[in-house]
């Protein structure tokens, strides 16, 4: 067996860093690479509060516009219905008898009848219905004995649901027990 020469044994593999090279550079500093890393994350920090301010501004400005454009949807669905109740009023004045203007108001109730129904507007069902604090507001209570206490006996104001919601209760007038 021979012995390895000194000189083979000092001399680097091909390609592999010698144990000298690696003692000789300075280790690296840990201040230095947590400051880099801060100053990193300091930035990344900035840019997702910038991108977040970002979409903040762009979803406000997303909401009024479907805001506006789900009024104007609504208003151009009136707007003939306006045009109707202004002829009417204006036929009013030169109409010879009170069943013609009653007949054009008839006409412009239904149409808006039929828009509230296209948009989706229902009327709150009350008369002849049992009362329903969800859905009514008594203004008052007679006593009938042609009805079942807690029966909406009359209306005063109509009440509307756009969906499921409701937009304003029905004032009605309720039957209580006689006594």
């Amino acid at each position: 067996m021979t012995e390895p020469n000194d000189e083979t044994s000092e001399r680097p593999e091909s390609g592999e860093p010698s144990e000298r090279a690696e003692a000789e550079a300075p280790p690296p500093d840990p201040m230095a690479q947590l400051q880099a890393e801060r100053d990193e994350l300091k930035d990344r920090l900035l840019r997702t509060a910038a991108d977040f301010d970002n979409f903040r501004k762009r979803s406000r400005k997303d909401v009024e516009e479907a805001l506006r454009a789900g009024r104007e949807t609504v208003l151009r669905e009136l707007l003939p219905i306006i045009d109707n109740l202004e002829r009417a009023a204006a036929a009013a004045d030169s109409a010879e008898s009170v069943e013609a203007v009653a007949e054009g108001v008839r006409m412009v109730l239904k149409s808006f009848e039929d828009t509230a129904g296209r948009i989706g507007l229902e009327r709150v069902r009350s008369v002849g219905e049992r009362f329903d604090p969800n859905l009514h507001d008594a203004v008052q209570q007679v006593e009938s004995p042609d009805a079942e206490p807690g029966t909406i006996l009359a209306e005063a104001q109509a009440g509307y649901k756009l969906g499921a919601r409701l937009l304003r209760a029905a004032l009605v007038v309720v039957c209580k027990k006689p006594q």
